[in-house]
């Protein structure tokens, strides 16, 4: 495991954690070296607390730039610090982030997706 900083960070002391051993995509580190990637992010995070005190510490694992498994610790001060394109829009020539333009689910549908994603099968009422 190795962890350093973000050569562009998007806010001060924000750091990248790594795992020795090639892996493409984070979804296939195994097990043992996930768990440790997040007891090393985690002990990184309190420090960064500790320095930069921030609001929160975010965790960022989106694949690209390095092909190469990595998880993104980032100081956030505000809660767009850590955000995706969808949250950002142009108002009065300013870009702003907002959840305001972004649909909320019906909760049957969140339902279905966890189910889903549990990988059991939908019961019949």
């Amino acid at each position: 495991m190795i962890a350093f900083m973000t050569i562009h960070p998007s806010s001060p002391g924000e750091c990248t954690v790594i795992p020795l051993v090639h892996v493409d995509h984070f979804t296939d580190v195994e097990d043992r070296t996930a768990e440790r990637i997040m007891r090393v992010a985690q002990r990184i995070g309190r420090r960064m607390r500790e320095v930069f005190q921030p609001q929160r510490v975010g965790m960022v694992v989106h694949g690209y730039g390095v092909a190469h498994a990595h998880l993104i610790l980032v100081p956030q001060h505000g809660p767009y610090d850590i955000t995706s394109a969808r949250f950002a829009r142009v108002e009065n020539g300013q870009v702003v982030f907002t959840v305001q333009h972004i649909a909320t689910p019906e909760r049957r549908v969140l339902d279905e997706h966890a189910r889903l994603l549990s990988g059991v099968e939908a019961q019949t009422a």
